[in-house]
């Protein structure tokens, strides 16, 4: 087991830090830093990867550091790519740059990588360390982990709530429930997401734009453009036509159905069928079906039913559920739609993450416990 100093910890959470930045604009890619150091562990360069089809996090930082990379140590938060993509592998950019030393925080889950950067360091005569601060680096990017080892996205289920649990009035009237910080909140969780999924009796009720409507400045993106995420609507019988709002606004459209609409929609709407049999979208094909086309991290917003069915479906990772203080009622609209259960060995558990204010709002994180 490597024995890892103070100042290998220090130059790797600074990488950490950096890789943080590409939240809202890697995607697919995973988010990674980069921090090039001298022998004595001066700081020499840095960089962390913005955006997909740019360079990576290791070429900004040896780019930056020009003839100094020679006898560097590199820390990087992921495992130096060793194949061809959209840009060159940045191992053997490494390579070539003379850095001494690479320590990597964890192995790159992609298949086209998965350890061969490493061993085409070692075997070029660089000193290579591997695992320093992984779990802080996992924690970094789950959504892209879970896509390279399961192929598909990381599901998280976002609700909001009456403090008794309610999400709607009886009729359907549901805005707003939660105070505009919440909502503000909600909107970064959206920028961070590859993806947003609905139902079509959300989209015909509320009538939603499912984007991003924060500026490149509330985001922290200096010189970036805001990714505005795949929207995703599940309308298994077609009740939907071009004349709701999401389909007049720029963005990638996904409409998951049984068979192709009769109505004309923009080029920008593409539309998937799920060929099993039954009534309604096979939501576990969905999945599969999004993490072929490189989806991450997919948000949803939905009313009950969608939401019951996922998590009947065992589909959901994560919930982040925003509970207001108020009282709606009982005849008010509940969370999710699921069978009746008999006994509490039955129900969904959940494992609390973080639980914190909102404005004045409450808002709960959990990961989901089958």
């Amino acid at each position: 087991m490597t024995n890892f100093s103070q100042t290998d910890y220090r130059w790797m959470a600074r990488a950490l830090q950096l890789a943080r930045n590409g939240r809202f604009t890697t995607s697919p890619n995973p988010n990674v830093g980069c921090v090039l150091t001298d022998s004595a562990g001066h700081l020499i360069a840095e960089g962390w990867h913005q955006q997909a089809g740019g360079p990576h996090a290791e070429i900004i930082a040896l780019r930056q550091a020009g003839d100094k990379a020679r006898g560097a140590v590199a820390y990087v938060t992921l495992e130096p790519c060793s194949h061809f993509g959209r840009t060159p592998p940045c191992a053997q950019a490494l390579i070539q740059a003379g850095v001494k030393r690479v320590v990597a925080a964890m192995a790159d889950p992609n298949p086209l990588v998965a350890g061969r950067g490493l061993t085409m360091l070692t075997e070029a005569g660089i000193e290579v360390s591997s695992g320093l601060m992984c779990e802080q680096a996992q924690a970094i990017n789950p959504g892209f982990i879970r896509r390279m080892t399961q192929g598909r996205p990381l599901v998280t289920l976002k609700l909001a709530a009456s403090l008794d649990g309610k999400t709607a009035m009886e009729n359907g009237h549901s805005r707003w429930i939660t105070g505009e910080k919440a909502r503000l909140d909600v909107q970064r969780h959206r920028a961070a997401s590859c993806a947003i999924l609905t139902g079509s009796g959300t989209v015909m009720l509320d009538d939603p734009a499912l984007n991003v409507r924060l500026s490149e400045q509330q985001l922290g993106l200096d010189g970036l453009t805001v990714r505005q995420p795949m929207r995703v609507i599940v309308d298994s019988r077609n009740q939907l036509n071009p004349d709701y709002r999401l389909f007049s606004l720029p963005g990638e459209i996904l409409l998951a159905n049984k068979r192709v609409s009769p109505h004309l929609f923009a080029r920008q709407v593409r539309q998937w069928h799920c060929t099993d049999q039954g009534s309604r979208v096979n939501l576990a094909a969905l999945m599969d079906f999004l993490g072929s086309l490189g989806v991450n991290n997919l948000w949803v917003e939905s009313g009950a039913a969608l939401a019951g069915a996922l998590l009947q479906q065992k589909l959901v990772d994560k919930l982040v559920l925003y509970q207001a203080p108020k009282l709606m009622g009982d005849k008010a609209k509940g969370l999710a739609l699921m069978p009746s259960l008999s006994h509490m060995d039955e129900a969904i558990g959940l494992d609390w993450q973080d639980i914190r204010m909102v404005g004045e709002d409450l808002r709960l994180t959990a990961r989901v416990c089958y």
